[in-house]
């Protein structure tokens, strides 16, 4: 390489970890803000306060969202095959069991909550709650009882290299989701087909402009920072798996995701949602019991 465009490129590399470097202070500083607002109970016209860390993450997202592009290791796609991902395979070979656990949590449906309960963060695009989240692990966080619920796919899920929520995702006849993205490109998401409608081309998902539809036992990986929305238009109901990991980067775009997710998971948008997800629980096992709740 000539010595001028060496130059450049070093310099261009500096450039960018300086960026890093101001992007991951911010990050850490606000997570710790944010910590102490949500346990204070800060409030603007009576009404709570979204979390700091999320409201500067918005901000910041685009320049979050050009490093991970720099610096990831796939394609940048809104679609990406599931062969970039080895461990999809292991469990695609089993995914007769884990429909089978699905199905068997499906039995006490009103006890598995709504999005929208769960975090109210999503509410806009939860709906009226015909979209149901049966959480394994979230942000990093296991779940224990659930995971005693579906064993075998809870053990499978903890095999996956970097991690970050394994859930399933139950979307009801006529539920629709409206266009939106995820926080960050630094998450691959994973759809694993469990229970499909039959009529499955009125059940789709559409990632810029991009129409894909489930099946079952068949994965669509995609990159959620691009916008996407759900319909299923069918009279049956929606089950995947659904699997969030870490973008495999480079190792400056690992230090900047490393850094975002852990001000995420430190955030009230996390913090809340475990609580929430903790009085679910109390509901779950009043059904189990066949108490009235």
């Amino acid at each position: 390489m000539p010595g001028g465009a060496l130059i450049l490129q070093n310099s261009l590399r500096s450039l960018q970890y300086a960026r890093c470097k101001i992007i991951l202070r911010i990050v850490n500083v606000r997570a710790g803000f944010d910590m102490e607002n949500a346990e204070q109970g800060e409030h603007i016209n009576g009404r709570a306060k979204r979390p700091l860390t999320i409201r500067v993450g918005k901000k910041l997202r685009n320049s979050i969202n050009s490093i991970c592009t720099s610096q990831s290791r796939i394609p940048v796609a809104s679609i990406l095959s599931e062969k970039l991902l080895p461990w999809t395979s292991m469990l695609g070979d089993q995914w007769h069991e884990i429909a089978h656990e699905a199905e068997q949590i499906l039995k006490f449906r009103e006890a598995i909550p709504p999005l929208k309960d769960i975090s109210p963060d999503h509410a806009r695009i939860a709906g009226d709650g015909n979209w149901r989240s049966f959480f394994l692990i979230g942000y990093g966080y296991e779940v224990a009882e659930n995971c005693a619920r579906a064993p075998l796919t809870a053990a499978l899920v903890k095999q996956i290299p970097d991690l970050n929520s394994a859930f399933f995702s139950i979307l009801a006849p006529g539920a629709k989701i409206p266009l939106h993205r995820g926080v960050t490109r630094g998450l691959v998401t994973c759809h694993l087909g469990l229970k499909v409608p039959e009529d499955a081309e009125n059940c789709w998902m559409n990632v810029e402009d991009e129409k894909v539809y489930w099946e079952n036992g068949k994965w669509i990986v995609f990159d959620d920072s691009y916008r996407h929305e759900v319909e299923n238009n069918t009279e049956e109901t929606r089950i995947i798996l659904l699997i969030q990991v870490k973008r495999p980067m480079r190792a400056l775009g690992t230090v900047l995701n490393n850094a975002t997710l852990w001000g995420i998971r430190r955030s009230s948008f996390v913090q809340d949602a475990r609580q929430n997800l903790s009085d679910w629980e109390t509901v779950f096992q009043k059904m189990e019991k066949n108490e009235t709740v």
